[in-house]
């Protein structure tokens, strides 16, 4: 993208994504995607033949593992440790007033 940006073009991609910016950002943003632009441009000119694209840096791999039903904990042993319940459930502190509206 050897073509610089310019105002309107800047105008146009502001009215696509719905932002209404006064002209000072208009001119703001002209200066900072053009020095974006210019750098994607200088990485442009690397040589990258051979070299194999990555999403990652490092390699990664997903580990699978068969599902299995194990027991759980139970209710009594979860709660046990609880500061406090209310029957079967943890109690907690309140967190809205009288007048939230949830």
């Amino acid at each position: 993208m050897s073509q610089r940006i310019d105002a309107e073009q800047v105008r146009k991609v502001a009215k696509l994504a719905r932002l209404q910016l006064t002209d000072s950002e208009i001119e703001e943003f002209t200066g900072q995607l053009g020095a974006i632009l210019g750098y994607v441009e200088k990485m442009n000119e690397l040589d990258t033949d051979g070299v194999e694209p990555l999403a990652h840096c490092l390699p990664i791999g997903n580990i699978f593992r068969d599902d299995e039903i194990k027991p759980s904990l139970g209710t009594e042993r979860i709660l046990a440790s609880a500061p406090e319940r209310d029957g079967p459930f943890f109690k907690v502190p309140k967190i809205l007033d009288d007048n939230s509206v949830a």
